[in-house]
């Protein structure tokens, strides 16, 4: 799951950069996204150690009665924007000091390779799999990790246009372990995405990433 809504007055690009939490609207995405997997056997819950995502984490919590086991993987990536107030896009052009840092889009050369983010992020998945014996595990992690999980198992390039991404606050993307042929070895798989808070966003902000 994604995390929902930020307070974030100053439209902040804020990445790791700590003190950025839920607003209001943010909490009852994150209450609607729990909601709507009650009756589920969910077993494990696992979040980012930034404070949007513990705290979307915590209606998880409360409603299944599991404990929040933090996993540095699911983290936002770095990125050199962290604290610009400038829009992420075509705009960074207007902003000669940052042209040195988007001279490679397809690494990206702004922050962490996108290699990086899918490689931890599907460790953490792997993990979270095999430290679990029956039900199923809600990681709340940030868009650009879960979408590059999303491009990874589906194959495609990891490089993409980042307007375009599909994960919106509070979604679910939702995995499954296949076993491939007679070897015995599971592979994860993409089988459903879910906006169950999507009747909230029309009011929302989402400026943060990058």
């Amino acid at each position: 799951m994604r995390h929902g809504e930020v307070f974030n007055p100053d439209h902040v690009l804020y990445g790791r950069i700590p003190g950025f939490g839920l607003s209001e609207l943010g909490t009852k995405m994150a209450e609607v996204s729990a909601e709507s997997k009650i009756g589920h056997p969910i077993t494990r819950l696992y979040a980012s150690p930034l404070q949007r995502a513990q705290e979307s984490a915590a209606p998880w919590s409360k409603a299944f009665g599991l404990e929040i086991h933090t996993d540095e993987r699911l983290i936002e990536p770095w990125n050199k924007f962290e604290g610009k107030t400038f829009e992420f896009g075509p705009s960074v052009l207007r902003h000669p000091q940052s042209w040195p840092w988007v001279v490679n889009p397809f690494k990206p050369s702004w922050g962490e390779p996108y290699l990086s983010i899918a490689s931890r992020m599907l460790a953490a998945i792997d993990d979270a799999w095999s430290a679990t014996e029956s039900g199923e595990v809600v990681l709340v992690s940030h868009q650009l990790p879960i979408w590059m999980v999303h491009r990874a198992l589906a194959g495609q390039r990891l490089f993409h246009d980042p307007r375009k991404r599909r994960c919106s606050l509070s979604s679910i993307t939702t995995l499954t372990l296949r076993p491939q042929g007679d070897s015995g070895i599971g592979k994860f798989a993409e089988v459903d995405y879910q906006d169950p808070a999507r009747e909230l966003q029309a009011s929302a902000i989402d400026l943060g990433a990058v």
